[in-house]
């Protein structure tokens, strides 16, 4: 049984018994896979030790650490926080921490104030099997670049200690968990749209929906949401989204200060299980939202379809960095750490929560047909299909919204980026959010 990414995709067959056999062509430019390496052995820590992981809710899930820490024979302390919270503890107390886990967007904070070190790429057992997208930006050759720091501008260190597109034996971060995100709407209350031609970021500051709209509480994410809402409703143009000028932010703030005062706004949520309770309760119709958001509603019975805007994605790349202050031993079952999120069983277990992992043809094995073909090929689920807690997320039947793997990464709008305006940023954001 193959399974393969279709149109315009990475086309991928790969071996889950012993009938089946894995190869991979990419049709990005610059991803090579090191088909040698498939079958090495996979070196796991011998003796116990702590590894303290800060990061987010999305990867930082009990069945990860406990895989984790069966497979590698170590133990792993999670601290999970809110994006913000994750960003200010990484960049005041680097020494808390031994493995960082967050967006690409914290990528630039963290590097200037040192409290990460470069990776030494040599020492991730699967690089070569990474596909393009952090390599060369793109994983087709129309796809878009995205405005912003798409990852392949930020991944390498150069020569001279800044980050840039040149390749070389350091990177700043492990490409790993990826995806791309718009917003979500209760098709019971709102038409549904047609994926890339109708639905439309405008519709979150569209006077219709007044006072059921929610927007990501994060001054990095839910800014560029509401600066694509801005764009796409015609209220302000900007003259690039990835690098918005103090003037600009001025312009933007006053506009949705304004839509906060007639209540256009019906809440500002902190993590997913808030953004789940604020649709489930009827709180909002549409809103800022993470994938798992959607599978879980849709286990749930509500009607969420997850938006494929027209003017494309917010696209963001899971970064996982090594703290500047992680040494000897530590640094060793880091590195181990690490490894152990590129060899399959973690990329097909967020795969079932709407993420991808930047190596996929090794997690194949580890999904059935069905799930591949959803969640990759965007085809329509040949059957039920469950989340990672095992509850249904997919209906047979149903196609996932922006299609494949391909379609989706070739249309991003702009990716999660701290711009040169970053400090503004965040005056301007809580300002909006006490006003």
């Amino acid at each position: 049984m193959k399974k393969q990414w279709e149109s315009n995709s990475l086309i991928c067959t790969s071996s889950v018994d012993k009938t089946k056999r894995t190869t991979l062509k990419t049709l990005g430019a610059g991803a090579v896979l090191a088909t040698s390496i498939v079958n090495a052995p996979y070196v796991f820590a011998k003796k116990t030790h702590t590894l303290r992981v800060l990061g987010t809710h999305v990867t930082l899930q009990e069945q990860i650490r406990q895989r984790a820490m069966s497979d590698l024979g170590i133990n792993i302390q999670f601290e999970a926080k809110g994006s913000p919270g994750v960003l200010q503890r990484g960049l005041l107390s680097p020494e808390s921490f031994d493995i960082y886990e967050q967006w690409s967007n914290s990528i630039r904070p963290l590097w200037r104030n040192r409290s990460i070190q470069a990776i030494d790429k040599r020492r991730i057992t699967h690089w070569d099997e990474i596909n393009s997208l952090c390599k060369t930006g793109k994983v087709t050759p129309s796809a878009k670049y995205g405005a912003g720091d798409a990852p392949y501008k930020i991944v390498n260190v150069q020569d001279d200690g800044s980050l840039g597109t040149k390749h070389t034996n350091k990177i700043s971060f492990l490409p790993y968990v990826h995806n791309v995100d718009s917003f979500g709407y209760n098709t019971n209350e709102i038409e549904q749209g047609i994926a890339y031609k109708s639905e439309s970021w405008g519709w979150l500051l569209d006077s219709k929906y007044s006072g059921k709209v929610g927007i990501i509480n994060d001054p990095t994410i839910g800014l560029f949401d509401l600066a694509l809402a801005a764009d796409a409703s015609g209220m302000m143009k900007f003259a690039d989204i990835g690098n918005i000028s103090v003037d600009e932010l001025d312009r933007l703030f006053d506009i949705l200060i304004d839509l906060k005062h007639q209540q256009h706004f019906g809440g500002f949520w902190n993590s997913v299980p808030e953004s789940v309770e604020f649709m489930q309760s009827g709180r909002v119709n549409i809103e800022s939202m993470f994938s798992p958001a959607v599978s879980v509603l849709n286990g749930r019975n509500v009607p969420v379809v997850f938006a494929a805007p027209k003017e494309g994605y917010r696209g963001w790349h899971g970064v996982m960095c090594l703290s500047s202050h992680a040494l000897g031993r530590t640094k060793d079952i880091a590195y181990e750490y690490m490894n152990w999120w590129l060899s399959g069983w973690p990329g097909a277990f967020i795969a079932r929560q709407g993420y991808y992992i930047s190596n996929p043809q090794r997690s194949t094995k580890y999904l059935e047909q069905s799930e591949w073909d959803y969640w990759y090929n965007g085809k329509p689920a040949n059957n039920s299909l469950e989340g990672p807690d095992g509850k249904l997320s997919v209906n047979r039947g149903q196609v996932r919204s922006g299609g494949s793997y391909a379609d989706r990464f070739s249309n991003v709008a702009v990716w999660n980026t701290a711009m040169p305006t970053y400090d503004y940023t965040l005056q301007k954001w809580y300002e909006f959010i006490s006003s």
